[in-house]
């Protein structure tokens, strides 16, 4: 069935049925995927949009909970990893929704090859991995835009989003653009809301007059944000308040960093706990305590 379904795609375009999605397409074009609000659906958008490098769109149904009961991307990821460049338009919840939310796998992996954009009200909410990456583990590029990562909790770095150590080939890159993150946590690792690692691009931007806000995030070290080694992680309008270190002592509650180049731009860091940027070697800029 999957090799009669790729012939009539490279040929004829598209047509799939499957949980309710209905996908049209032109061949070798972007395609829209329609997904009705199921889990088989979007699972299968996913796999549809996997099956071509071009560029596709998923539009979730308008204000639908994907409740995920299992992994459909190796046994740590609701989702099937994200392998090319794939776009989710909301408003839309894609959650952990296994028994009694213990599933451990987090809601997305993006691959080098990946790009995943969530725009218009998408929500990752309660992915729970042994490992990096609540939510995201970022091998590719994300993007959020008017979207939302939250509730999330990883063993490892990145109760969020983790945009893991990369030696050498595909350097990872993260971009938030009005897209607030909160009540994320790592166990043991660093950074409760955002992990950066090393040779990782982090670019976080809100408003003026209204700005992105990183909140109630916790961490082993860097409650908010925790920046290791990486090429860049920019703050731009965002406010990293009411985040917590739980390994307290000498332990960083708002934002860490350990090398790497950081930059912040009307980006106050306040009222973190036990302290703001405490421990960052160099220092955060214009962080204080």
């Amino acid at each position: 069935m999957r090799h009669v379904r790729t012939i009539a795609r490279a040929l004829f375009g598209a047509t799939v049925a499957t949980g309710g999605l209905v996908a049209l397409a032109p061949a070798a074009q972007a395609i829209t995927i329609p997904v009705a609000c199921s889990e088989n659906a979007l699972v299968a958008a996913v796999n549809l949009a996997n099956s071509t490098p071009t560029s596709d769109t998923l539009v979730l149904a308008g204000g639908c909970t994907y409740g995920i009961t299992a992994a459909h991307g190796g046994t740590a990821n609701a989702l099937p990893v994200i392998t090319t460049p794939i776009e989710m338009t909301g408003p839309a919840t894609i959650t952990n929704a296994s028994l009694a939310g213990l599933g451990m796998f987090r809601i997305a992996e993006v691959g080098p090859t990946g790009n995943l954009t969530l725009i218009t009200g998408v929500a990752f909410t309660h992915g729970n991995v042994v490992g990096d990456g609540g939510a995201i583990l970022n091998h590719g590029a994300v993007t959020l835009t008017g979207s939302t990562l939250t509730g999330n909790t990883a063993s490892g770095n990145g109760g969020g989003l983790a945009n893991p150590d990369t030696p050498n080939g595909t350097a990872p890159a993260a971009t938030f653009t009005n897209s607030p993150l909160s009540g994320n946590t790592t166990l043991l690792g660093d950074g409760g809301a955002i992990y950066n690692g090393l040779r990782g691009t982090l670019s976080v931007t809100g408003v003026s007059g209204s700005p992105l806000f990183i909140t109630g995030n916790s961490a082993g070290r860097g409650g908010g944000i925790s920046a290791v080694g990486s090429t860049a992680t920019t703050l731009t309008q965002t406010a990293v308040t009411d985040n917590h270190a739980l390994l307290l002592l000498g332990n960083s509650g708002g934002v860490s960093r350990q090398g790497g180049t950081m930059t912040t731009n009307n980006a106050p860091i306040t009222a973190n706990t036990p302290d703001n940027c405490v421990g960052s070697v160099p220092a955060v800029p214009g962080c204080t305590g």
